[in-house]
């Protein structure tokens, strides 16, 4: 049975079914679902040893579950990481990450182009502790390098963005901050480490929200973080121990069922997104679309050189506003209306007044969300029935 020390040597799809798993005495072939929350210890003195990290082993399961454990390592041997952190959400994946590594008047760089809820946790709570944010454009290295102060901690950039699907350099990213002691975020939610690997293109730190492709089904809440063993295995743990932001074991196993199928599914969203996007830019009602997989995007070219695929997410400008995105959306009847993405099921949104409606005005404009923008998350349907379902509203502006 493989354990992380074997990693290294196996391929992509044996890590993604195999790493991490430790079989008990039961002999059990899936991973089992450790449903408890404390542990008996053999003596006083064991428990002892095992609360001061004397010796390892299980504690209590806000931090330590053998469930919770194969998920974090299994994701961490997908990345290529030293140590993994499960958490009770993404968001709580960004907030671990902040608390842990960064203090008051610390400084962050971040993309502007990233998920309306991680706007309004630097803006409006991490602000609260004296830890600042600016905002640049994600794909330009200069204007990251620009906005560096002598407190910068901490660049964090979505690639590809939600919901514009624009690429950074990670690797020219990785460059400046390294250059000024500061660390490197990515999160990797959209192409998941199927499709892209962004601690091997330079970056320090891996967020994920478990949520969406990890689970691939839409049953389950959770996040993850992966990275070094100080930063992560060390800090972020000890934030995750003492605050609790826990990921249940029922969630773990439910992800670790979700990676077996990681990468069959990402090609399969991939394909079936791109030939989505190529159908959409057809469309006379459509302004532009956003898809890294078409050649009209402005970094398909990066998207090639630094991704293994596309990815399933696909958003567009409808000409006429809301009204127009709106009407497209309330005429689908085998698309789901929700802000979730990821999932086998095709979803359809509209990001001004979901995912990124509790920004300001402002915010939004920063962030080039518009009126008329749509996010569409491909599933695993056949498209020609995806593509008869858009038309009908479609066919409403022509």
């Amino acid at each position: 049975m493989p354990s992380t020390d074997d990693a290294p040597e196996l391929g992509f799809s044996s890590l993604a079914v195999r790493a991490g798993q430790v079989r008990t005495f039961e002999g059990e072939h899936a991973e089992p679902i450790f449903a408890t929350s404390s542990y008996v210890f053999a003596s006083a003195g064991e428990a002892a040893a095992r609360f001061s990290g004397a010796t390892p082993g299980n504690i209590y399961s806000r931090f330590t579950n053998p469930t919770v454990r194969v998920f974090q390592e299994r994701l961490a041997a997908l990345e290529g990481g030293a140590s993994g952190i499960a958490t009770a959400s993404g968001m709580a994946a960004i907030l671990a990450t902040c608390m842990a590594l960064l203090k008051s008047g610390d400084h962050i760089v971040s993309a502007n182009s990233i998920f309306g809820s991680t706007i309004s946790l630097f803006t409006h709570y991490l602000s609260k502790f004296g830890i600042a944010t600016s905002y640049v454009q994600l794909s330009d290295p200069a204007a990251w390098a620009a906005a560096i102060r002598p407190e910068t901690r901490l660049f964090y950039v979505e690639t590809p963005s939600n919901p514009l699907m624009e690429l950074a350099d990670i690797q020219a990213l990785a460059d400046v901050a390294h250059a000024h002691g500061v660390l490197l975020v990515v999160d990797n939610c959209f192409c998941t480490p199927a499709l892209q690997q962004p601690l091997k293109l330079g970056a320090d730190l891996i967020i994920h929200s478990a949520t969406k492709y990890l689970d691939g089904q839409g049953r389950c809440v959770g996040g993850a973080v992966v990275g070094d063993q100080q930063r992560v295995g060390v800090d972020i743990y000890g934030f995750l121990r003492t605050a609790g932001p826990t990921m249940s074991p029922f969630n773990a196993w439910v992800f670790l069922k979700g990676l077996e199928t990681l990468q069959l599914r990402m090609r399969a969203h991939s394909a079936a997104a791109l030939q989505l996007a190529q159908w959409l830019e057809a469309q006379p009602a459509i302004e532009r679309v956003y898809y890294p997989g078409l050649p009209s995007h402005p970094q398909h070219e990066l998207a090639q050189r630094q991704q293994s695929g596309f990815g399933g997410i696909v958003s567009f400008e409808l000409r006429g506003g809301r009204e127009a995105a709106w009407m497209l959306i309330d005429h689908t009847r085998l698309i789901s209306i929700t802000a979730n993405l990821g999932d086998a099921k095709t979803t359809i949104t509209h990001p001004a007044t979901t995912t990124h409606g509790r920004l300001t005005p402002a915010e939004r404009e920063r962030a080039d969300i518009g009126e008329g923008l749509v996010r569409i998350s491909v599933g695993l349907e056949d498209v020609a029935d995806v593509q008869a379902d858009l038309e009908r509203g479609l066919r409403r502006r022509v």
